[in-house]
């Protein structure tokens, strides 16, 4: 490898002006144990990931799509490393920020209509390509999979015979090389053997699972068996500093709106009202808390519902949790169904103090339990939760009549509403004798005061736009 000294030195002061600060910060994670793909998860094709004593290998298997090794968690702002070894035949790349959603995506960018299918894996990635037979040489660049494609080079800078000739430069063929991501915001920057690489801004998506690529190779029967490598793959979290209940540049860009303000009940009301209550919660020090009571439902609903209503949206908020507390993020609720105590029928993402609640025991194999569809679909077992007292991250995305829940970056449970599937579990629950649940078109997401003190904050929506 090659490069001009004064590359390499504006590179170091580069990193010490912009690195210095999130470096001394919290300290890494490794992603892989070193011992099993126990945590990790396959999605996409059929191709097979192994273990050697380097680390990870994909090895390329014919008739198969994209195959995707995928960590079971998403991750918003941080510092990805990792080195990889590839066969100069074959393409393959590091997702990031991506999902894989069980129901089709739909955006709007440059004026055209992108459409990604269901359960495909899909979003930023950033490229392994190192090609001599075409002579590319585009590692380090960013590349939407099954979106947009590329990104950088491509509309979002950087020009493609430069990024070659770099690349021609730094990469190392046949051996290790080693790669930097850095995801802020909307600012995403990649760094191959201590040369900047990439350098974008973009704030489509903001959070997402990482997963390492097994490219397809239909047609290339002569590429069967061909292997990419990965080896000393960690993170570091970065923390998000912004300011509590309020949206930064990057989230408005991306089409972020506060769904409370942090300071005053406007955009709520009782769904017996029309008005905030002036019992059961209050607005104090950042929070909008349901206040204590005995531990059991109140004889009068205290439930707050939002103004609006809403069909196809992200939600995200974070919530905190005291001994033995119960409450519930409810959506598509019609505060003039079932009205009073028990009412404001929706499906529910459950918020419960499963060690001291003792609902977390009812239910059909934990369908009561945080994280849950209530009296519907547990959640998996190994779930994410922090302490008392702590903040956790709930996510809910709907998007027509498919909804996913993620508990601290971790999806829980998945459905669609009117589904074959969904009649069924409703047939099996407390609410079979409310005829439509969950079925409404548009409805108002509810947030449930059902006994113990529990506090929000930070809470975010996005509905669709045209970018």
């Amino acid at each position: 490898m090659s490069r001009h000294p004064m590359t390499h030195l504006r590179f170091l002061l580069f990193w010490s002006a912009t690195c210095g600060a999130v470096l001394a910060a919290d300290g890494w994670t490794n992603l892989f144990n070193g011992k099993d793909l126990d945590n990790w998860v396959i999605r996409g094709g059929t191709a097979k990931f192994t273990i050697d004593e380097d680390g990870i290998v994909g090895t390329a298997a014919p008739n198969t799509p994209n195959t995707f090794l995928c960590t079971p968690r998403d991750y918003g702002d941080f510092i990805l490393e990792y080195d990889f070894k590839v066969d100069p035949r074959l393409n393959s790349g590091v997702q990031f920020r991506s999902d894989c959603l069980p129901t089709i995506t739909k955006f709007t960018w440059q004026g055209k209509e992108v459409r990604v299918s269901e359960n495909i894996v899909h979003g930023y990635q950033v490229e392994i390509d190192n090609d001599p037979k075409r002579d590319r040489w585009w590692s380090g660049g960013v590349y939407d999979e099954f979106a947009r494609g590329w990104l950088y080079p491509g509309p979002l800078g950087g020009d493609g015979d430069a990024f070659t000739k770099q690349g021609r430069d730094i990469t190392r063929q046949g051996d290790w090389n080693h790669v930097r991501l850095e995801a802020v915001g909307s600012s995403i920057k990649t760094f191959m053997n201590l040369t900047p690489c990439a350098d974008l801004k973009d704030s489509r998506v903001t959070i997402g699972l990482i997963g390492l690529q097994i490219h397809n190779i239909s047609g290339k029967p002569d590429m069967v068996g061909t292997q990419v490598r990965f080896r000393n793959l960690r993170i570091q979290e970065l923390e998000d500093n912004g300011d509590v209940n309020a949206l930064s540049k990057e989230e408005q860009a991306a089409g972020w709106s506060l769904l409370w303000d942090g300071k005053t009940g406007n955009g709520w009301r009782g769904i017996d009202s029309m008005i905030f209550p002036n019992k059961g919660w209050e607005c104090k020090e950042g929070m909008l808390s349901s206040t204590r009571n005995t531990g059991n439902e109140a004889a009068v609903s205290n439930d707050i519902i939002t103004c609006d209503k809403y069909s196809d949206f992200e939600l995200r908020l974070e919530f905190k949790l005291t001994t033995g507390a119960n409450s519930g993020i409810k959506i598509f609720v019609d505060p003039d169904l079932n009205k009073g105590p028990g009412g404001g029928m929706g499906p529910e993402f459950q918020i419960l103090d499963d060690v001291g609640h003792p609902d977390a025991k009812l239910g059909a194999g934990g369908s009561h339990t945080l994280g849950s569809l209530y009296d519907l679909i547990a959640p998996p077992a190994d779930k994410v939760v922090h302490p008392l007292g702590e903040w956790n991250r709930a996510r809910i995305l709907s998007r027509g009549k498919k909804v996913t829940f993620w508990l601290n970056n971790v999806r829980t449970v998945s459905f669609e509403r009117g589904s074959e599937a969904w009649h069924e579990l409703v047939k099996n629950s407390k609410f079979k004798d409310y005829p439509g649940f969950g079925e409404l078109a548009e409805g108002h997401i509810l947030l449930q005061e059902h006994g113990g003190l529990v506090s929000y904050r930070n809470i975010k929506i996005r509905v669709p736009h045209v970018n």
